[in-house]
């Protein structure tokens, strides 16, 4: 048992996510009273479950895998015999026909015929000889790794999609973190020379954990556990101030709102120690008082890219056995199609399966804006050109936008980044941004939860973890140290900051074959 201090100054999490849960779990769990503050009406976060008329929908398909046994044991802690072991496939469409995810170089070299494999054999050569100048930017730096051919056939349109700018705008950090460790070269040599460099890979990037309903299950399973525990968690509940005084935050005002959305109160909560998944921007521009102008302009220059999902139900026998599909095309707006009945039949019902159309946007443009039923008849008719099911498939359509859903990582960001917390750190040590928007860092889920994990420790023991460390390093991969096909993988204790997980995936495409199903590589 912890011996608590008599006075516990009071601990306010912003967010209701895998990062703010995570926080809040670990605090219960060691006797700590907590207040989580959610704006919206449901937790998870980006990770949450979204039920639609019994349909259920992951928003932008959160696979769980880590490296971090303490991440793992946390989840299956939560989850128990609802966290299962799926089968994990994704691939890339691309000229009408479907590569290997992630990208295996010898799959698409035979996969784009002897003459374009030469072609981007030499691309590959002449990037080594010559490799391009500036490798500060995403074109640059894949480029390096792959060459120019392939680059502009599996990296540059898919990527341009998600982001919405030339990916020569968006920095090299984001590539790193992204894209596994990995060159042309060097899959060709262990395709040359298979061996134990070759069988690395171990069969956990083959299956991967999945909870039985969708990843909000986990967060509403923690939610309860922090009750339990003697945790707050208000929804509906929307922090518009953050006071200060020259020892850091006091206080917190929060507006909350009822299930209409109409507004039920404003109070105030004193503040001992505030951890913060919201936006890194609006943390510092609800600050009274103020940040300085130049940390507020730092703020207002962060963006973030925002995101919808068209979920068409279409019968099972329509569907594929990949999880997800990437699409590398000019042609259709989409950019990913998720098949939810391959994350679990528990998604799903009836003999139907759901198909989601995912769509990269800006909180206000053209797609944003259109009605739901235009956005069905957008999507039912991109995924009859792309081939995969005919549009009279479809059966009936739901819409779900996200806003916020990815950190811009375009030019400056990182120096807008490093402004804010300088002067957090200085003004406000009693702040622990943590979690993706929070640090305005491309997180995986483990990687939110192990900032959560190390700013818990550093506020009840002053471990002093360096937090805005974790997911810093340029090998991000799935592949273990030691394979182990019956356990998980192989990794850094959680106390450590430097973590690995799953990559995410790049590209771009030919013209679309209209009409026609794809030839499965």
């Amino acid at each position: 048992m912890h011996q608590l201090p008599a006075f516990q100054p009071a601990v306010v999490v912003i967010g209701a996510g895998p990062a703010g849960l995570t926080a809040a779990h670990e605090l219960t769990r060691r006797g700590r009273a907590v207040t989580v503050l959610e704006a919206d009406d449901v937790v998870g976060g980006i990770s949450r479950t979204v039920e639609r008329e019994g349909w259920r929908f992951d928003i932008g398909g959160h696979r769980f895998f880590t490296k971090v046994p303490a991440v793992e044991a946390w989840w299956h802690e939560v989850l128990g015999e609802d966290f299962l072991s799926r089968p994990r496939l994704s691939r890339i469409l691309y000229a009408g026909t479907l590569f290997d995810y992630p990208l295996k170089p010898m799959n698409a070299l035979r996969n784009l015929g002897p003459v374009e494999a030469v072609r981007c054999v030499s691309s590959y050569l002449a990037a080594q000889v010559r490799p391009p100048r500036d490798q500060s930017h995403f074109e640059g730096w894949v480029s390096a790794r792959f060459g120019r051919r392939l680059y502009g056939m599996f990296f540059k349109t898919y990527t341009e999609k998600v982001w919405g700018i030339p990916a020569t705008d968006i920095q090299a950090d984001w590539a790193a973190q992204r894209i596994k460790d990995l060159s042309l070269g060097t899959a060709i040599l262990h395709a040359l020379r298979p061996g134990r460099s070759a069988t690395k890979v171990t069969t956990l990037i083959d299956r991967f954990q999945y909870p039985r309903t969708g990843p909000g299950l986990m967060w509403e399973r923690a939610t309860e556990r922090v009750r339990a525990g003697g945790g707050t968690v208000q929804l509906c509940s929307t922090v518009t101030r953050i006071e200060r005084d020259e020892d850091g935050v006091v206080a917190v005002d929060v507006r909350t709102t009822d299930a209409a959305g109409r507004t039920g109160g404003q109070e105030r909560l004193p503040v001992g120690e505030l951890i913060s998944s919201m936006p890194l921007p609006e943390l510092v521009l609800a600050m009274d008082p103020p940040a300085p102008e130049h940390v507020q302009e730092a703020a207002r220059g962060l963006s973030h890219r925002d995101f919808l999902t068209v979920a068409l139900v279409v019968p099972e026998s329509a569907g594929f056995p990949d999880n997800w599909i990437y699409v590398h095309s000019p042609e259709v707006r989409v950019g990913r199609v998720q098949n939810f009945g391959s994350w679990s039949p528990h998604l799903v019902k009836d003999g139907r399966t759901c198909l989601g159309l995912e769509y990269f946007v800006d909180e206000g443009d053209d797609l944003w804006e259109s009605s739901d039923d235009a956005l069905i008849a957008l999507a039912t008719t991109e995924l009859d050109l792309l081939g995969l099911v005919g549009a009279g498939s479809v059966e009936r359509g739901y819409v779900v936008r996200m806003p916020k859903a990815y950190p811009v990582y375009d030019e400056g960001y990182d120096r807008r980044v490093d402004v804010i917390r300088g002067w957090l750190a200085e003004a406000t040590p009693n702040v622990h941004p943590v979690g993706r928007n929070g640090m305005h860092r491309y997180n995986n889920a483990d990687h939110s939860m192990v900032t959560a994990m190390l700013t818990v420790e550093n506020i009840l023991d002053g471990a002093g973890h360096d937090v805005w460390a974790v997911n810093v390093e340029a090998d991000y991969h799935e592949e273990a140290a030691v394979a182990d096909a019956d356990g998980p993988g192989t990794g850094r204790p959680a106390d450590q900051t430097e973590v690995t997980a799953a990559a995410l995936g790049t590209g771009r495409s030919a013209p679309v074959r209209p009409r026609r199903r794809p030839r499965v590589a």
